[in-house]
């Protein structure tokens, strides 16, 4: 039977989608394929037919119960026998699927990768005669990407324990440097790259700047009326649990998905959204990896997620049936806090590590085995420490070697084990210069999706050039395409225009150390480098002369406001950056900012309006360039005043401490944007401890309740 013919017979298609059938071919050739697919494209066709024509059986990492179970449901309805070996199986019912392989009763099993955590599982599978192996959601494998998870990595092992079969690697969104990475952990030979166009033509991708929560309220509410069918995606559990009160009071039906629920609560919502008993869910991320519901009308971000690539595969989720979609993005400059602590947990700092491995070796009993949760092991360590940087600092020392993590018969608790019991915490061989490296990678996406949201065009293909997709094009469709509502979008008018630029970008090259490879290492802050163009002497300190380069006071004739306002714009077009991984923020160029200051390229800007500029008043000028005004994390400003003055006359009350020791600016901003409504929500805040939330706070609560 050929292709054309088992497509028809068992899957009720007439044709394939470019690129299937080359996929499809490279496979049964025994080639080790790599596919970026966007999501709805058929990715699951391309290993699922194959698996029909291959002698023996297919196995299929997937990283959810929910969609393991869709996924063999299908296939059980177009009689392909299939079947799913994962926690929800009953013992006796994983070992009747195991005996079913033997007798090669099953073509198709999905296996979750927790499962390669069990040797004896291994083992099993050894008896198996596997033909290939499809690992689905394969970003999942990238600890450069933006869902890494660690049980992935055991899969490079089970390739060789079978025998090398056939591999076929799979994800909707990867960058080069993820695609490099999965490439070498399963170390696929001479494999083949199906890349396909990332762009979702009938989605309009829409950012839309909010003042406060009840503007996102206004948005959200229109976007259900209008659309009916969608996901509303929040950052937090928190953020998950006040939208659906709010659409409870609204009487708007809807699911509500987080990781706080019970497996089988997460499985019931799941289900009700998919076979549309619900047509609204309110969900983190832990919701809609293969999601397989078509209709999706919208997808809506309440706060902004920590990458592109999470923004860009949880918004594919709409429109899946090809139909005209609309994807909504709302942003609030603050919100940028919540990612940063999503970072800080992802990449904590050694002596956390240390001090997690060395809790470890003083609770282990006589087999170094240590039964107790992460909740335990936070408390132990004592408070303000992140639970998140627990976790991950387990996941570092799994992968390097000095643990390993064990389920516990009959508990959720999993139990952790010393591998190497005689080490000291300083004597594990960490990587250290790697977890800097994922650190500042980490730091550049969240930077990533900021400058997403504030970048002018078309939103669809900024996300295109960032995946490096050679066909991108505006859409036409976004708000970007059709409003453009900040500056004037263009490339540069005249040489004048152009030669500004590329004196700006000059001056930071001449205030930067020149490497080895062309490019330029950052040395100064972003105001030093402007303080430079204008010809403030300012620039220069005791070991640095600014006056002496050749670019001091290029700028001056422009203005300060305009030169700032030009960096603005440079930094929204990916020319210049700023470098947070140090002490302090640093400002660079980017490699296509180098190039257009050699000249090599062409480029867009928001250009600023020279005659729309203003001096800046007295009161004005308490606000560096460097930290975004009121007005630009779009606060509302009388409440801001309330909250100054409430701050100066509790100053005043506790013996005429300076303002700053109550709550710095910045707390002012958080607390005027969040509104927390009691001390435990205040101390979600950064800096706000319990010590101030308790002596503090109480005095605010007033005004954040009006």
């Amino acid at each position: 039977m050929n292709l054309q013919q088992t497509l028809q017979k068992h899957f009720g298609l007439k044709e394939f989608r470019p690129p299937q059938d080359a996929i499809i071919e490279g496979i049964l050739e025994g080639q080790d394929t790599l596919v970026i697919m966007p999501t709805g494209k058929g990715k699951s066709l391309c290993y699922q037919l194959p698996s029909l024509l291959l002698p023996g059986v297919t196995v299929v990492i997937s990283p959810l119960i929910a969609l393991m179970k869709d996924q063999v449901d299908g296939l059980l309805a177009r009689n392909i026998p299939a079947a799913y070996i994962n926690s929800s199986l009953p013992s006796q019912e994983q070992y009747a699927v195991m005996d079913q392989l033997r007798d090669g009763e099953i073509k198709i099993v999905y296996i979750a990768p927790e499962r390669f955590r069990n040797q004896g599982f291994l083992r099993a599978l050894e008896g198996i005669n596997v033909s290939l192996m499809a690992i689905d959601e394969a970003h999942c494998l990238s600890q450069w990407g933006h869902d890494f998870r660690p049980d992935y990595l055991r899969l490079g092992k089970a390739i060789e324990i079978l025998g090398h079969p056939t591999v076929a690697a799979l994800t909707a969104t990867a960058t080069p440097d993820v695609r490099q990475d999965i490439l070498d952990s399963l170390q696929l030979k001479d494999p083949a790259l199906h890349i396909s166009g990332f762009a979702r033509p009938n989605l309009a991708f829409n950012v839309r700047s909010v003042s406060n929560m009840e503007a996102k309220f206004t948005h959200i509410e229109e976007l259900i009326a209008k659309h009916e069918n969608g996901i509303i995606y929040c950052a937090t559990r928190k953020s998950a649990e006040r939208v659906s009160d709010r659409l409870h009071k609204a009487e708007i039906e809807h699911i509500l998905y987080h990781g706080g629920l019970s497996p089988d609560e997460r499985d019931t919502m799941q289900n009700r959204f998919i076979q549309k008993e619900v047509n609204i869910a309110v969900a983190t991320n832990a919701f809609g990896m293969g999601i397989d519901r078509p209709d999706i009308r919208f997808v809506a971000h309440y706060e902004i997620p920590g990458s592109i690539e999470a923004y860009y595969q949880e918004a594919g989720r709409a429109g899946r049936d090809g139909d005209p979609s609309t994807c909504e993005l709302y942003f609030n400059y603050a919100d940028k806090r919540i990612q940063e602590r999503f970072v800080e947990g992802s990449n904590p700092p050694m002596d956390v590590i240390h001090s997690v491995y060395q809790l470890l070796r003083d609770y282990a009993d006589n087999n170094y085995e240590v039964r107790m949760s992460t909740d335990d092991m936070k408390e132990r360590l004592g408070p303000g420490t992140n639970p998140m940087a627990v976790q991950t600092a387990l996941s570092i020392l799994m992968r390097n070697q000095a643990i390993d993590r064990f389920d516990i018969p009959g508990e959720r608790l999993r139990g952790t084990r010393l591998l190497q019991p005689d080490l000291t915490a300083h004597q594990l061989n960490i990587d250290t210069e790697a977890l800097a490296q994922k650190s500042q990678r980490d730091h550049a996406k969240l930077n990533s999706i900021v400058k997403f949201a504030y970048s002018r065009g078309c939103r669809q293909r900024w996300v295109l050039d960032y995946f490096g997709d050679p066909e991108a094009k505006d859409c036409g469709e976004c708000n970007g395409c059709v409003n453009n509502p900040i500056g004037d979008y263009r490339e540069p008018a005249d040489d004048h225009e152009r030669d500004l630029v590329r004196k700006a970008l000059s001056g930071v090259a001449r205030m930067s150390r020149k490497m080895y490879d062309g490019q330029y290492s950052p040395r100064f802050g972003k105001r030093r480098v402007i303080q430079m163009l204008l010809g403030d002497a300012n620039a220069s300190n005791d070991w640095f002369d600014a006056t002496e380069l050749s670019t001091f006071g290029i700028l001056k004739p422009e203005g300060k406001t305009y030169v700032n306002a030009l960096f603005n714009a440079m930094e929204e077009a990916d020319l210049i950056n700023i470098d947070e991984s140090g002490d302090y923020p640093l400002l660079g160029m980017t490699s296509a900012g180098v190039d257009v200051m050699r000249g090599h390229t062409t480029f867009r800007l928001s250009w600023p309006q020279k005659n729309a500029t203003k001096k800046k008043t007295a009161k004005s000028k308490e606000t560096s360039v460097l930290e975004p005004s009121a007005a630009t994390l779009n606060i509302d400003a009388s409440l801001l005043d309330q909250l100054k003055q409430k701050r100066a006359q509790v100053a005043a009350m506790m013996g005429n401490i300076p303002p700053f020791k109550v709550f710095p600016n910045k707390v002012l901003q958080d607390l005027a944007i969040h509104r927390p409504q009691t001390p435990e929500e205040a101390m979600e805040i950064h800096g706000i401890g319990e010590v101030s939330a308790r002596k503090y706070f109480p005095h605010f609560k007033e005004i954040l309740m009006k």
